[in-house]
């Protein structure tokens, strides 16, 4: 705290000098396996455990982006008639992150907190970044009002002009949005952003459903899938402990069934007592419409009504009420997991009340770079930086001023620094600033658990209780920082109190 210091003292020293006046922190290391809780969640309560495929109990390597990449960049050069030119450009596995939005009519990629405000400096048109200045102008301002934000599950319709990019496999698509953006610029192409958006929607949508993406994965399955044991063993140990499982997944069963055999073994329809392919998630949770059809095992679709839903049998479409009705399955004894916010848990947790976790795989990568002394240095003085500012900012003669000034300039230098430890671009999937993100404000509402991956449950046993952590509202003090009432003493830690053992 700087009011130990006299202020005189305070405005003297220099940025080295009141390092020092700031204790050292070292990174508190957090375990990249551990599972974190928005709202308490006891898996004693739970009997029935639900799963998505991609990325929930698939993984995929680096090697599946980039080939969604050039598929989808191929189709727009063949079927919708873009330049040639565009071969040169290549996947880039840094560039973008999870969460980010794009501004349909302006062509923009950036990233958004959960205010609605525009984090300056990661606003990019093709592969550049937009001066400050410019969004201001554009936006008037940094804040994105309600209406032109993205709907309910992040897409750009009915008015809405963001389009907020969740899934994992989004990744490819905004790297190619931002490369035929840059193309058209560096070659002063005229060019209509919403054609050149909805072109490259349809171009990813055809490598999913005209099953390009799944033959190429079918044909090499080694080389796209990882971390198949894992999924195993998180599957295997539910089933020894007797509890129900079911797949709900947009994938067709073909897929499904060559992943699964990959990762489980030919037998991997045992561990489910329901297997659903070609869901259409989100439709799939509120749509009431849609009845189930059976599938067998070459694909042939079958014409009977379906009374009940068999353990061995695979079942396409469906609806999720018809899906409760027939089981039963209903509350919170239920938990699902999946890795799209939206259309896997929203409806799941606001409409039903089930249990939802959040597979983010990107949460290695982050807590590994939050784990280092660099980030832990920079983080902690950015942080006291702050509490000068906010404590000396009371003093207006012009010596108290001109240093105030001189440390807001040095936050605002540092600030841009600590994003660059997540990436260049557009920092941290979690933070912008000191403010979460969009996608960290859906991800707390929408998931009671989240993790870097399924096998995070191998760590814990099934009558495990998670509980959020009490971080302080605005108006509560740090329990370090309560006020005493004067005169009352608070008897010193005996020695053995101190242990950290």
């Amino acid at each position: 705290n700087v009011s130990i210091f006299p202020l005189k003292s305070v405005m003297m020293m220099n940025c080295s000098q009141m390092c020092l006046c700031v204790p050292a922190i070292s990174p508190g290391f957090v375990n990249a396996d551990t599972i974190f809780s928005n709202n308490e969640t006891s898996l004693h309560d739970i009997e029935i455990y639900g799963f998505d495929y991609d990325y929930t109990l698939a993984f995929y390597s680096k090697h599946l982006h980039t080939l969604i990449f050039n598929i989808a960049r191929d189709i727009l050069i063949s079927k919708h008639r873009y330049p040639e030119g565009l071969q040169e450009y290549e996947y880039i596995p840094n560039f973008a992150v999870r969460g980010l939005h794009y501004d349909v009519q302006k062509a923009l990629l950036m990233k958004i907190d959960a205010f609605h405000y525009i984090q300056l400096g990661t606003v990019y048109r093709g592969l550049h970044p937009v001066p400050d200045e410019e969004v201001i102008a554009m936006y008037e301002g940094c804040h994105v009002p309600l209406e032109i934000m993205s709907d309910f599950y992040g897409k750009s319709s009915h008015g809405h002009s963001m389009k907020q990019f969740m899934d994992i496999f989004s990744l490819p698509e905004m790297n190619l949005l931002s490369c035929v953006n840059d193309f058209f610029m560096r070659h002063n192409i005229d060019y209509e952003p919403v054609h050149l958006y909805k072109d490259v929607k349809e171009a990813i949508r055809d490598v999913h459903v005209k099953g390009i993406m799944y033959r190429a994965v079918d044909a090499d399955i080694e080389k796209y899938i990882c971390y198949g044991e894992q999924s195993h063993a998180v599957l295997k140990k539910l089933s020894e402990h007797g509890k129900k499982m079911f797949l709900i997944t947009n994938s067709p069963f073909a897929f499904v069934n060559r992943g699964m055999s990959y990762i489980v073994g030919e037998d991997w329809r045992d561990l489910f007592d329901i297997v659903i392919v070609q869901a259409d998630k989100p439709s799939f949770f509120n749509d009431r419409r849609k009845p189930f059809r059976r599938v067998t095992d070459k694909g042939a679709l079958l014409w009977d009504r379906i009374h009940k839903l068999e353990k061995g049998q695979i079942y396409k479409q469906g609806n999720l009420y018809e899906f409760l009705r027939l089981t039963g399955w209903r509350g919170s004894k239920v938990l699902y997991f999946g890795d799209h916010i939206y259309s896997d848990l929203a409806d799941l947790t606001l409409r039903h009340g089930w249990r939802t976790g959040a597979i983010i795989p990107e949460l290695r990568k982050e807590i590994k770079i939050m784990n280092t002394q660099a980030y832990a240095q920079m983080s902690s003085w950015l942080q006291a930086l702050t509490g000068l500012i906010e404590d000396m900012q009371i003093h207006r003669d012009p010596a108290s001023e001109a240093v105030v000034a001189e440390w807001i300039k040095e936050r605002e230098a540092m600030r841009p620094q600590t994003k660059s430890f997540f990436n260049a671009q557009f920092g941290s999937l979690f933070r912008t600033y000191q403010n979460p993100t969009y996608f960290s404000r859906r991800l707390s509402r929408f998931a009671d658990i989240y993790m870097a991956s399924i096998s995070c449950l191998l760590n814990y046993d099934l009558k495990h209780t998670f509980f959020p952590r009490r971080t302080p509202l605005q108006h509560e003090a740090p329990l370090q920082h309560v006020q005493r009432p004067p005169g009352l003493s608070v008897p010193h830690p005996r020695p053995q109190d101190q242990s950290t053992d």
